[in-house]
């Protein structure tokens, strides 16, 4: 690669980060460069397009129409980049190159099987990983090339243009202390009822998260209104004030360690009327990339890996 070429690609990543960062400052500190080597990079960049990328006084301002449209080519052109030199690398016989992946909450535990099998089988590869993104978030960044793959809940969420392969069914459950579920009653399938859920003391994922919207659903299905006292968008620390003996949480149960801690009881929990019947309070995952061809070298490994892993029901 030729020195105008790599200084093109140096502008184009500057430029990506300011789009990503909407702030001069961090932008430059994700680049480790200082702000005005970055502004002056991506002041060529916008000679060198003859348009104006960004709307900038002392600070920055946000990027122009022209910026908005070109950021997008920016990061397509990287990832290219990128796929090219995974390609070569692979053809000499060494995958590497860098994975960027994102993930749910509720998956965090999961997506460690695909990660260290990745890397096991390509010690040269480096991982990425975004563990704090809503599923539409992941979905959005994908196709922006920000992403190459993500585990995600596909239901309810628009999923076009992306390549979803179902990887397992994740049941949510009820964790307390035995003495605080002690008065709930569950039905012959070992489920509490929701209104009988509703009376403790709940803390729960923030509204707007899938794992938090599934329970509120299957509650309302039930004529029943959850009122957290807590919300976060953390799964450990639900866990962690489960365990102080005083809260009961609802989350997945891949989070779950086996044994449970002593005095810990985890109970599933009615999915909405109508689903199948003794169907427990649950969502699919699934692993989800860019439809469009060719797959990147490292994103069809991630894909193989995740084939050969025997998820937990």
């Amino acid at each position: 690669m030729c020195y105008k070429q790599r200084m093109l690609f140096r502008q184009l990543e500057y430029f990506v980060a300011l789009a990503r960062e909407r702030h001069f400052s961090r932008a430059a500190a994700a680049c480790y460069v200082s702000q005005p080597a970055l502004s002056e990079a991506i002041g060529k960049l916008e000679r060198g397009l003859g348009v104006p990328l960004v709307r900038r006084t002392q600070n920055f301002q946000g990027l122009t129409p022209e910026g908005e449209q070109l950021a997008d080519w920016a990061r397509r052109i990287l990832a290219d980049r990128d796929g090219m030199e995974q390609a070569a690398s692979a053809l000499a016989g060494a995958l590497t190159g860098r994975l960027r992946l994102g993930a749910v909450p509720g998956a965090a535990t999961t997506v460690t099987a695909l990660i260290d099998g990745l890397a096991h089988a390509h010690p040269q590869v480096r991982v990425g990983l975004d563990a704090g993104l809503q599923s539409a978030q992941i979905a959005d960044r994908i196709r922006r090339f920000e992403l190459d793959a993500g585990l995600v809940y596909p239901d309810g969420i628009d999923v076009s243009g992306l390549a979803v392969t179902t990887l397992y069914y994740e049941n949510h459950v009820l964790v307390a202390e035995a003495a605080l579920l002690r008065p709930l009653t569950p039905d012959r399938t070992g489920a509490p009822a929701w209104a009988a859920v509703a009376e403790l003391p709940l803390c729960l994922l923030r509204t707007g998260m899938r794992g938090r919207d599934l329970v509120d659903e299957a509650a309302a299905a039930h004529q029943v209104v959850l009122e957290p006292r807590v919300e976060t968008d953390a799964v450990s620390t639900l866990l962690a004030l489960a365990g102080t003996g005083r809260w009961a949480c609802i989350v997945p149960r891949t989070w779950l360690t086996d044994p449970a801690p002593p005095g810990q009881v985890s109970l599933p929990l009615p999915a909405a009327p109508g689903e199948r019947a003794g169907a427990a309070l649950g969502a699919r995952v699934a692993l989800v990339r860019a439809a469009a061809e060719p797959v990147s070298v490292l994103t069809a490994a991630l894909e193989r890996h995740a084939r050969d892993v025997t998820w937990a029901p």
